[in-house]
């Protein structure tokens, strides 16, 4: 049974020839469509169509809008009707380089005199050397004997990514559900949480003792399955369907939530994610996709 999608093409400011463009695409691979609409969100204009699809036809779809613009500053998506019409939403984002710009281990292995290490070890986990566990374990043991006051000297260095805490700030007026969820540290997630009014926020936790970082995280790792499990458990807790959940991600770690989620936005994110994601933001601005579908 076919299921209705909206599919998107936008820009910061789209040409009459490349929307005549996105409709020939659409109309090469399908004739029930409906619309167009077009719009503008504070930032870009759009241009959608209206079409049915079977389940085995998305990803090819998906596939082909994206390579309508391969070479034009020109994004697009495949947005589930059901998920546009949903009252609520869920909106769960990653932390480092996605609600933030910074990477938080290498800010505080900056601290440590140990930035060029932690990146070597990052660089090994990357080339599947290391699983995210163990990275992160090698690159917590960097920061030993630390004193705790660097979480403030990190904090007051964080910057949020374009756009989030206008993102957020809209998301939660309309009565949807934000959350974020990290594979780096309560210590720094915490007050931002507090900071943006977050429903929700988890990262790993950084083990204190007599005032000083001793190399150890406490607890359970928040690898790439309690990221999916965070989600889950959220969209259970406010009542809302994993169909009406959006992640947003940038790196391998966030895979599995953006597969748990009714729709996922790769923000500029690693090939891989970009590829298994439903939307792609390639400008840096979080408003972008969201805004406008």
């Amino acid at each position: 049974m076919p299921d209705r999608y909206a599919a998107f093409c936008y820009a910061p400011e789209l040409t009459a020839q490349q929307c005549r463009r996105f409709d020939e695409a659409i109309a090469r691979f399908t004739d029930s469509t409906t619309g167009p609409r077009d719009g503008r969100t504070p930032d870009y204009s759009f241009h959608s169509q209206t079409l049915e699809l079977p389940s085995e036809q998305i990803r090819q779809t998906r596939d082909l809008l994206r390579g309508t613009f391969a070479k034009a500053p020109v994004s697009t998506a495949l947005v589930p009707t059901s998920l546009r019409e949903g009252a609520k939403k869920l909106i769960v984002m990653d932390v480092d380089s996605t609600l933030i710009q910074q990477e938080v281990i290498e800010l505080l292995a900056a601290h440590a005199g140990r930035a060029e290490e932690v990146r070597a070890v990052t660089e090994a986990a990357m080339r599947g050397e290391l699983d995210f566990e163990q990275s992160l374990h090698a690159r917590v043991q960097t920061l030993a004997g630390l004193p705790e006051t660097v979480f403030g000297e990190v904090h007051e260095a964080i910057r949020f990514s374009p756009g989030a805490e206008r993102l957020i700030r809209t998301a939660r007026a309309g009565g949807h559900t934000v959350a974020a969820v990290s594979g780096g540290f309560s210590q720094i997630l915490a007050p931002i949480a507090a900071r943006l009014g977050l429903d929700f926020a988890t990262a790993n936790d950084l083990e204190v003792e007599d005032g000083r970082l001793t190399g150890r995280v406490r607890g359970r790792i928040i690898d790439r399955a309690a990221k999916a499990q965070a989600l889950r458990q959220w969209s259970a807790a406010v009542g809302i369907p994993l169909g009406a959940s959006i992640a947003i991600g940038d790196g391998a770690n966030d895979l599995d939530m953006m597969s748990a989620a009714g729709f996922s936005v790769a923000f500029n994110a690693k090939p891989a994610v970009v590829e298994a994601a439903d939307a792609a933001i390639w400008r840096l601005d979080l408003v972008v996709d969201l805004a406008g579908l």
